[in-house]
Parts: structure tokens; C-alpha cells; sequence
């Protein structure tokens, strides 16, 4: 059935293209702002083919001249799952980076082809990169004025009506005057008029403000234009503004209706703006150069500063941090008593979790991201998102993954554990492949590094001892997290590679917040990844020359003793464990008590 319905919108969308004189389309995941996660009136991508995934996109081609005339392009996170959740018969699997959908498109378009985007769906360096493929095989790239598959999706969801909020200055640690008197300044600096800010955590940062139009990220659909003299326009729908927001920004906030944002470009004329190319639409670009603006193209200059985390952003991670171990702890100590009964199952052990969580405060804001909760073959798909039909028990003597996060005022969490769920014992391999992980995990963590390492020099570290057995893992080892924002957030990275587009040039900076969670899958059968939040800071190396960085530990719950191999562990790396566990002791046992308390004390004694 679902097929049949995945056919049929295919089959309109090719109708509307028919009708419009255009022989392809392409539809990414992807809204106004290039968010990771988009709203429900953007999910263009799933509404189409079925796909879950946060990353991916499709080629549509009018008539096929040869094959499926359509292809789907994920990563080697969604490898799996989008075999799952899209039809072989309607769609063509491929690989990115291996398959370039550039490529795929020239290749099978033909000459003369008319092959159309939404320039408010992607960047103006993809529509330059497609639009020379295309050249070379004597087919066209044109921009459309209407997304042709909106003209087909008859239920399509209206954005997210939910008003915007204040975040609080003494959260922030810093004032949105203060925020904008410093993005001034870079204009000055620079010998700009304006710059353009379209990324949605960008505009939530620089106002201090947080909205719910988003899932799992608290931002507010709208664009904002700064100005060098500090003064803003911020572009949002004024219905969505209570009169406290209005105050907390001031006058030099205008608030002007979001739908005039590409009108309001004709102000810029003759100006000098800046706008990120890696972050903004190709659309912005073209309407600034159509009334005349002078664009410079600039890193957003909110990145940066946001990714340095303030003492007060700091401070609100570690409390946000403490108050949700309490909740993974008792979840774990749930698990560890009904899951060997094999009636759990990834849903009810999902809503678990969800239910620990809102029980345990009433802070909680919402779920960072939808959790992957993957039993057994499920655990093996890094991005997995389990629904009713993929929906499988935690059977007993299998592996379960379940990778969640909370989002919270004063911080964001992401943590990941990898549970053998009993009652006998696990065998070797499983053991030997989750120790290869955590000692990756360690090592990682332990490192300290000299100020200017980017985070390409550090990936190593986690996939050092998988690598000695001849195994790897298919995702970066660490992403940034956002206070308060989106649980994936630039420019930093830890991840193979090296190039500004990755993030793991960047160097590491001291108040910068990463992920580290190396990770095993073995396709069929299991997954496994360990993950903690980590802290850049300063650090004193007795005998060291020079200023040194290393991390500090944000992520406290324990840690599955039952998959370790303690033969393989060195000395430092038991020292390690057992110093955490300690710490995890000490951070959430004072707010446990009873059967939960007496099953932490049991999983956090040394090895």
C-alpha cells in the first residue's frame, strides 16, 4: 500500500513537471534556512518517497530514458535505512559521496533536458556545480519560481504557527545588544552595510530569542538582517511576536512580516552585504543581485562566537547534563529488569525514555531529536528511526542501541549506550568489537592538544584500535551541540577528512562543545556506539611548554560493564573507567534512591 501511494505522488509530480515544460526535479531535505531538521511543511522528501532520514535527496527525472528515471542519494549513515523505507522498483540507491547526484543527472537526463530546483531549497555553490554538469552533457539547470511538487502535495502542512520566547540573558551569558554591537563592529571592520542571516539557530542566537516551529530544535522561522550601525531587521510572522519579546529586543529591533524579506532586498541596493554561501539560499543570493547589492561572500559571523559556549552556557550544559543522567539511569535500571522478559520492545522502550525524562523535570522542553532506539539488525543503522513497522522486540541475549537527547533552557544533552540485554552472557565478538569502541572512546577523551588542532587530527584516536582489527565506522566521530539549539552545530567537527565544507578544519577552541562517540555496526546484526559530551578547555600539563586544550567530560551515566573485555583494557584506560564512574556516582546517585540507587552503586564499581 505504501508503495502504491509513494508511486502515485511520484507519478503526479511527474505530471506537474510534464505540465511545466521541465524534464527533472530535484528534491532535497532541506527548508528556506538549509536546517538539518525541518519543519513538517518542508518534509518534501519523505512526503514523496517515504525516506526518514535527516540527510538525503532525489533526482526525478520526467521520462525515464533508461532505468528507474529516479535515484536516491544518502550517505553511508541512511545505507540501511533507506533500503527500508524506500521502494527498489520506484528509486535507485546511491552512495554519497561515491555517487555524485551531479553526475547521476547528466548521465541520464539527456541533451536538451530542462532540469529544474528550488532556489530556496539550496545553495547557490550546488546550483553552479549541477548547472556545469548539466552544460557539459547539453542539458540546463533552471531555478523555479514555485516548488512543483508543493503544486502536488494537497495536505501539505502550513508552517508552524507557535509564538517566539525569550531566552534569558543570564542563560546566554551575553545580551542580544551585546551580540549585535559585535556583529556591527565586524561590518565596520569589513567595509560592510549589512550582513544577511538566514540560518535559523544563527537568528535564535544573535536575538537571544527560541521558538517552537521546528522539531526538536527551538527556533523561530524567520531571517534577520543586521545592520553596521547594530540595528536589526528581523523578518518573522508578527502574529508569532507576544508583546514580551517585542521589549526584551527594543527598538533597535524591527520586527517586519517575514513574507516581505525578499522584497525588503530592494533596501540593500547599492550596498555592500554580506551572506554565507554555505549557509544561505541560492535564492538570497540572486535577489540581492538583482537589486543591485554588492554581495561579499562571508562566513556567518555568529558561528564562531556561538560555538564558544560562555561561562553561563557552560554552566547550564553540566546542570542540563546532571538532571538528565538521573533520567537515563533510571531508564537503564527499567531496561536491565524488563527487557530480558523480551516484552519490550524499540517503541515502548522509546516512550520509556520519554516519559523518564518529561517525570524527572519539568525543564525539558522537548527531545533534541527523534531517539534511535534499534534493537539487534536495527542498532546496525547509525540514523536508524524506528516506526511502527519497522518496530522490533528487544530480544533477549541480543545487543540494543539507544541514542537520545533532551533539550532543556539551559542546555542541550546527546548521549548514547549500547546495552546487552540478558540474561546470558554476550559472546566474544560483541565484546571485543564494543571494547575496541570504548577504548577508542577513552582515548579520545584522555587526549590533551595544542590551541590551532583541528578536529580531522584527533579522529584517529577513536578509530585507532578498530582499525588494528580491520574495522571502521561510516559517520564523524563528533559533531558541536548548541546551548539550547540545535544538537548539531558548527564549524567544528571531529570526522576523517580534512576541508572547511566537513568542519574538521576548524581548530578546537576552548568553550566549544563536541560529541565524541565512536561507534561498530555490523549490518543484520548489531550496532554499537558509545557516546559522551565533551567540553574544550584549558588545561595545565605539569612540565608542558606552552598553552595545552583537552576536554572535559559533560555526559554522566553508566556505561554497560557487562560488553567490556577487561583483557583488553591498558591500565590507564581501567583507570579511566573507573574514574568516570565515580563521577557518575557522585553527579546522580544523590538524586536516586531505592531499587534505581542500588542498581547504579552495583553498575558503577571498578573494574
Amino acid at each position: 500500500m505504501l508503495m502504491q501511494t509513494h508511486e502515485a505522488r511520484l507519478d503526479a509530480l511527474r505530471k506537474e513537471l510534464s505540465r511545466r515544460k521541465l524534464d527533472g526535479f530535484v528534491v532535497p531535505i532541506s527548508d528556506e534556512h538549509l536546517s538539518e531538521y525541518v519543519g513538517a511543511y518542508a518534509q518534501r522528501l519523505a512526503w514523496l518517497t517515504g525516506f526518514g532520514g535527516s540527510a538525503g535527496s532525489a533526482a526525478i527525472l520526467k521520462d525515464p530514458k533508461k532505468g528507474k528515471g529516479a535515484a536516491m542519494f544518502v550517505d553511508g549513515r541512511y545505507t540501511l535505512q533507506v533500503r527500508q523505507q524506500v521502494s527498489g522498483q520506484l528509486y535507485e540507491y546511491k552512495s554519497v559521496p561515491d555517487d555524485s547526484l551531479a553526475d547521476w543527472l547528466a548521465e541520464n537526463a539527456g541533451e536538451g533536458a530542462r532540469i529544474a530546483y528550488d532556489p530556496w531549497l539550496h545553495t547557490r555553490g550546488w546550483a553552479t556545480t549541477v548547472a556545469k554538469k548539466l552544460e557539459a552533457a547539453g542539458a540546463e539547470l533552471v531555478p523555479v519560481d514555485s516548488n512543483p511538487l508543493d503544486a502536488v502535495w494537497d495536505d501539505q502542512p502550513a508552517p508552524s504557527a507557535a509564538q517566539a520566547y525569550v531566552q534569558d540573558d543570564a542563560l546566554a551569558g551575553r545580551s542580544s545588544a551585546e551580540k549585535r554591537d559585535e556583529i556591527a563592529e565586524w561590518l565596520k571592520q569589513e567595509k560592510l552595510d549589512a550582513v544577511v542571516i538566514s540560518a535559523l539557530d544563527s537568528v535564535a542566537w544573535t536575538l537571544n530569542i527560541r521558538g517552537a516551529d521546528v522539531d526538536h530544535t527551538p527556533v523561530a522561522l524567520s531571517y534577520l538582517v543586521v545592520q553596521s550601525d547594530g540595528t536589526a531587521d528581523w523578518f518573522i510572522a508578527p502574529e508569532k511576536v507576544p508583546a514580551e519579546v517585542s521589549q526584551a529586543l527594543g527598538n533597535a529591533v524591527r520586527i517586519r512580516p517575514r513574507d516581505e524579506f525578499s522584497a525588503a532586498f530592494a533596501e540593500l541596493a547599492g550596498k555592500r552585504v554580506a551572506a554565507d554561501p554555505a549557509r544561505s539560499v541560492a535564492a538570497i543570493f540572486q535577489r540581492l543581485d538583482d537589486v543591485g547589492a554588492e554581495i561579499v561572500s562571508k562566513d556567518d559571523p555568529t558561528v564562531l562566537p556561538k560555538a564558544i559556549k560562555t561561562p553561563a552556557e557552560q554552566q547550564g550544559h553540566r546542570d542540563a547534563q546532571a538532571r538528565d543522567g538521573v533520567a537515563i539511569a533510571r531508564f537503564l535500571h527499567w531496561l536491565s529488569v524488563e527487557a530480558p522478559k523480551g516484552t519490550v520492545d524499540e517503541l515502548s522502550a522509546a516512550a520509556r525514555l520519554l516519559e523518564l525524562r518529561q517525570a524527572n523535570s519539568d525543564l525539558l522542553r522537548d527531545l533534541s531529536f527523534d531517539t534511535i532506539s534499534g534493537a539487534g539488525p536495527n542498532g546496525a543503522s547509525p540514523h536508524y528511526r524506528v516506526d511502527e513497522e519497522s518496530n522490533i522486540r528487544l530480544e533477549p541475549n541480543s545487543v540494543y542501541l539507544v541514542d537520545s537527547g533532551g533539550q532543556y533552557p539551559d542546555g542541550t544533552t546527546d548521549i548514547t549506550r549500547t546495552i546487552w540485554v540478558g540474561p546470558d552472557a554476550p559472546p566474544a565478538e560483541v565484546c571485543d568489537r564494543f571494547t575496541r569502541v570504548l577504548k577508542g572512546h577513552i582515548a579520545l577523551d584522555r587526549q590533551t592538544f595544542p590551541p590551532g588542532t583541528p578536529g580531522s587530527a584527533l579522529d584517529t584516536l577513536a578509530r585507532q584500535h578498530l582499525w588494528m582489527a580491520g574495522l571502521d565506522y561510516a559517520h564523524g566521530t563528533g559533531h558541536g551541540v548548541g546551548a539550547f539549539l540545535g544538537v548539531h552545530e558548527g564549524p567544528q567537527r571531529i570526522a576523517k577528512g580534512r576541508g572547511a565544507q566537513a568542519g574538521t578544519d576548524q581548530p578546537l577552541m576552548a568553550g566549544m562543545i563536541l560529541s565524541n562517540e565512536p561507534g561498530y555496526y555490523k549490518a543484520g546484526e548489531y550496532g554499537i556506539r558509545i557516546e559522551n559530551l565533551v567540553l574544550v578547555k584549558d588545561v595545565e600539563i605539569e612540565g608542558g611548554e606552552g598553552n595545552w586544550l583537552g576536554f572535559e567530560t559533560l555526559t554522566f551515566a553508566p556505561i554497560d560493564r557487562t560488553l567490556v573485555d577487561v583483557s583488553l583494557l591498558s591500565p590507564e584506560e581501567i583507570a579511566w573507567w573507573n574514574a568516570y564512574n565515580a563521577k557518575v556516582r557522585e553527579v546522580i546517585a544523590p538524586q536516586l534512591d531505592g531499587d534505581a540507587l542500588a542498581w547504579l552503586e552495583e553498575a558503577c564499581k571498578p573494574l
